[in-house]
């Protein structure tokens, strides 16, 4: 008799492979060096089953995105065939921004759907006025970038080359985007292949395989928040926008079957690119109900089950559309699971630590080069923060963002750029019985006139200490003109930098817990 345990555990695996096929296929530095990608596999019903351990802010996405595209397809009568391939970024449909463009295909088994493979990937550049596309200025998503409605890319296994190539021409890197989604499209491919192998092996004990995984996740992720203190907690945090601080409030109600978050008293949605969709939300809610829970638990539609929440409509954190979304994708959904965490601190005073660095510190460059435009985008990590028992940790991507570092060899074999500085930024974390992480010194010169766009957060407020720990180091950046001019930065800005300026960018340390 084969083992649900088995069958289940071979899903995850197929998860993970897809990635392995996709990273390895990947043509920009941002899908194949920093691994800015995630995969999962669904039921015939698009709960989620199994994922790989990529990216949160996709992961937790997933669970809106595919129920979404399989709503919107049978809205309008729409069926999927066997070898079929959709396409889509707006973020109102696929739960993140426009600069991750999901791919989904069925996977189909003596004719008929038995499960769905899905993959995202953060592509660099899908158009708008900025490189990179994040626009720190937007005030509509229409100026962040092309978008893409669900659409198939692959129809019973023939690839639309003319839509292919209309994405692409929507870039200001048309073949890094043409080459990256191809190779999304093998990726699914593989979770097809795979997962049509499991049910040539095992038929329909693969459903009651997945019917236990996911049963089990449930029960084995209330076990984990069995010893919480049941009650009602709260938390409110901010994010800046100019000189405005937005209110980002949760109220986290723990029972006996789950946990429900409210996040009445967030601030209204803003013409800025703030805005988090409702998948981002959900994704960060999941992730820091999921991070305080500790110990291995199957991340399915099982754990999902017991994460509510509940969000305004036309507030920052579920907005109506037009309204920009790129940076809630990024700097919204960090705050976010800032605000979930220290609410469950209350409840799980043991396990959850000071606040992280709090910003993806994300940094946008492009210009025109002997070979045509190029767009080059990074997060850089930052300090966690102190937890119960151990200092934190240095220089790592925390929380939302769980891509590697950008080899600089890599970056200055691709783009105009040398590096000058990358460093831990010594003293940043937060004082406490337990120091928070300190956060990364990285600076570069331009080689050649380009554009630096930069979208980050934690300026004017540190990561927040725990239990009477101080907070991080602010975030700064300073752009030093090949002049001479030293200019001090905000959180958010576009500046044309010329040859041999050069940009020092210093993240935040992580807060401290407990008192010094």
């Amino acid at each position: 008799m084969v083992s649900w345990e088995l069958i289940y555990k071979a899903t995850v695996f197929i998860a993970e492979e897809m990635g392995a096929a996709l990273r390895r296929s990947a043509f920009s530095p941002n899908i194949r060096e920093r691994v800015d990608l995630s995969c999962a596999v669904a039921d015939l019903e698009g709960r989620i089953v199994a994922q790989a351990e990529h990216i949160p802010v996709h992961l937790g996405s997933f669970r809106v995105c595919v129920f979404n595209l399989l709503n919107w397809l049978k809205e309008r009568g729409l069926e999927l065939e066997d070898g079929d391939v959709i396409v889509v970024n707006d973020p109102y449909l696929s739960g993140t921004h426009l600069n991750d463009i999901a791919v989904l295909s069925p996977v189909f088994h003596k004719g008929e759907v038995v499960a769905y493979v899905v993959n995202k990937a953060h592509h660099v550049d899908v158009g708008g006025p900025v490189p990179g596309s994040i626009n720190p200025l937007a005030k509509t998503v229409y100026e962040e970038g092309f978008l893409i409605p669900p659409v198939k890319l692959v129809e019973r296994n023939v690839s639309n080359e003319d839509l292919l190539k209309l994405i692409a021409a929507n870039s200001k890197t048309p073949h890094v985007v043409e080459r990256d989604l191809q190779a999304q499209v093998a990726a699914v491919g593989v979770g097809v292949r795979k997962v049509l192998e499991l049910f040539e092996r095992f038929g329909g004990k693969v459903f009651e395989a997945w019917s236990e995984a996911v049963s089990y996740g449930r029960t084995l992720s209330l076990k984990r928040m069995s010893d919480w203190k049941r009650g009602v907690y709260e938390a409110v945090d901010y994010l800046e926008l100019g000189e405005e601080d937005l209110t980002i409030k949760a109220r986290v109600d723990i029972g006996e079957d789950g946990v429900r978050v409210d996040f009445k008293g967030t601030s209204p949605q803003v013409e800025a690119p703030l805005n988090a969709v409702y998948g981002v939300t959900y994704a960060a809610t999941s992730y820091a109900v999921r991070a305080a829970m500790g110990g291995e638990v199957p991340t399915n539609e099982g754990f999902y089950s017991l994460v509510e929440i509940s969000v305004p409509e036309g507030s920052l954190l579920n907005p109506r559309k037009p309204a920009p979304v790129s940076g809630g994708n990024l700097e919204t959904s960090q705050r976010v699971v800032d605000v979930v965490l220290k609410a469950l601190a209350e409840a799980v005073a043991d396990r959850v630590p000071a606040a992280g660095s709090g910003t993806m510190m994300n940094i946008m460059l492009g210009g025109v080069g002997e070979t045509g435009y190029w767009a080059y985008y990074e997060t850089v990590g930052g300090g966690t923060g102190g937890r119960p028992g151990r200092d934190g940790v240095s220089g790592v991507h925390v929380n939302m963002t769980n891509t590697l570092n950008t080899p600089i060899e890599v970056v200055e074999r691709s783009y105009p750029i040398l590096f000058t500085g990358y460093a831990i930024r010594s003293g940043s974390g937060g004082c406490g019985r337990y120091r928070g992480g300190d956060g990364i010194v990285r600076s570069f010169k331009a080689l050649k006139p380009c554009t630096l766009s930069v979208l980050t957060d934690r300026f004017r407020r540190g990561p927040y200490g725990l239990w009477g720990g101080s907070p991080g180091a602010p975030a700064r950046v300073v752009v030093k003109k090949s002049g001479g001019r030293v200019m001090e930065m905000p959180s958010k800005f576009i500046l044309n930098l010329e040859e041999g300026d050069e940009v020092i960018v210093e993240t935040p340390g992580g807060g401290g817990w407990g008192p010094p």
